[in-house]
């Protein structure tokens, strides 16, 4: 009997997943929350690792261009974290609104805000993209790299930073998709550009066939076209799918207020971005003293790292979108349930990763490098930085569940506390004022990740999140 019952459970919980993959019409402010945050998480923790196949996928064919490829690269990216902070500031106010209204079942209003979102994405990659194409040399200047890098790779640095507006939109858009409980779209979207990524990167990079060798500058090409398409089908989904989320010509019609909501709540998902992402531009200029090896290094670890931690996002944007449906469904008790079994789920999931990165760090850098002095320097990294793995895990998820609320601001002052006013100064002095050296920075980040899971679980525990009107 007891057998016939677990072969049962095995067989619903595979129907579960297969669901989830596929897409479904469950309503997440009902019924079993672990069965929700199943149908919810599984396609968004996909999503997050097609988004760090990206990542990984264009720096081991870089890998192979030298070292000064790698860094010319991480400096790129380091910048483009400010892309990425704007839009994932946007996507959690959208998130924030969106999931509000599915929980009302107010559909139409929910519509309404992901087009507001939208153009204020639009709006905002334009700002970023002037810049971008005329000053990359500038940029990467800036940034500590080498005439040499500058002189090899700053098409690089002007094609990922002039074309912001495709991650742009593939964020805010997906955000509207998880928020409404489509998760398994957005993983789909993702999914169709990596395979374009991934085809196009090395015929572009090396030049195959009758395509023109580009070097560094083809990675980015191979990229935005990639992201490019996928956000064409994103609009064909919204405009002629039949989702829960579905733009008519009605919901085009700019409204002021909108748009003001949007880009006031946008402000604290905005800031807690930059205030992090900054913080690791400032973390990656200090290790520029240390040389392009070591940079080279820390890139590729930071890349294993965060091919890692973006599942565990989707897990913690699971979360976001519990609260804030539940929020909107006047459940608070199950919004807060939702967050601490996801919490624990990600715990585990980490703590198990990282035992392989503190044991077998080498290994992992060698799928991405053959470099003896690059691995030796990213293994110092990837160890080190793993060691706080299952207290990032619960940190991030209790992160995004005050933003699944609409209380971007204490996110915010988590951040500016444990990013500049812990992390930096300390990385700063323990690197150049001590003997630990670049390894100074990496102790650095492990303190400050800790501190800001402690901060962030004493005021959820408050519960002022549960009243924020969106």
């Amino acid at each position: 009997m007891q057998k016939v019952l677990t072969k049962e459970k095995i067989k619903n919980l595979l129907k579960d997943i297969l669901d989830s993959i596929k897409g479904t019409e469950q309503n997440y402010t009902e019924g079993n929350i672990k069965k929700a945050l199943l149908l919810l998480s599984i396609p968004m923790v996909l999503e997050m690792i097609m988004e760090s196949v990206f990542a990984v996928v264009d720096i081991a064919f870089v890998s192979r261009l030298g070292a000064d490829a790698i860094s010319t690269v991480g400096i790129t990216e380091s910048i483009m974290t400010l892309v990425y902070a704007i839009g994932i500031g946007l996507s959690v106010a959208t998130t924030a609104i969106v999931s509000r209204r599915i929980g009302e079942k107010k559909a139409k209003k929910a519509s309404i805000s992901a087009v507001h979102a939208i153009y204020a994405g639009i709006a905002a990659s334009f700002i970023i993209s002037i810049p971008g194409f005329f000053y990359s040399k500038e940029i990467l200047n800036l940034m500590g790299a080498s005439v040499e890098m500058i002189h090899g790779g700053y098409e690089y640095t002007l094609i990922m930073l002039s074309g912001n507006i495709v991650i742009m939109l593939l964020f805010i858009i997906n955000a509207v998709f998880r928020s409404s409980g489509d998760a398994a779209i957005s993983m789909k979207v993702l999914a169709l550009a990596n395979l374009i990524n991934i085809v196009l990167d090395p015929l572009f990079i090396f030049g195959y066939g009758p395509f023109p060798e580009l070097g560094i500058m083809g990675a980015a090409v191979a990229t935005n076209i990639g992201r490019s398409i996928a956000v064409m089908y994103q609009f064909y989904i919204l405009f002629v799918g039949n989702q829960r989320i579905k733009i008519k010509l009605v919901h085009l019609k700019f409204k002021f207020k909108e748009l003001y909501k949007i880009v006031k709540l946008s402000f604290g998902g905005i800031a807690q971005s930059i205030i992090a992402t900054s913080s690791w531009i400032g973390l990656f200029r200090i290790l520029a003293e240390f040389g392009s090896n070591v940079l080279a290094g820390y890139t590729l670890a930071i890349r294993i790292i965060i091919f890692v931690l973006l599942p565990s996002w989707g897990l913690s944007n699971a979360a976001e979108t519990l609260v804030g449906q539940n929020l909107g469904a006047k459940k608070p008790e199950r919004a807060e349930s939702s967050v601490w079994i996801a919490a624990l789920a990600n715990m585990i999931f980490l703590s198990v990763l990282s035992l392989f990165f503190i044991i077998f760090p080498d290994f992992f850098l060698g799928l991405l490098s053959s470099d003896t002095e690059i691995i030796k320097h990213g293994t110092v990294a990837l160890r080190i930085v793993s060691i706080g793995f299952i207290s990032y895990a619960l940190g991030m998820v209790i992160i995004q569940s005050f933003n699944g609320a609409g209380d971007t601001n204490t996110p915010t002052l988590i951040n500016l506390l444990a990013f500049w006013f812990i992390e930096i100064p300390l990385a700063y002095f323990l690197a150049l004022n001590t003997n630990l050296d670049e390894k100074g920075v990496y102790f650095a980040i492990l303190i400050s990740e800790t501190f800001m899971t402690i901060f962030s679980i004493i005021l959820f525990k408050r519960g002022k999140w549960k009243h924020v009107k969106v």
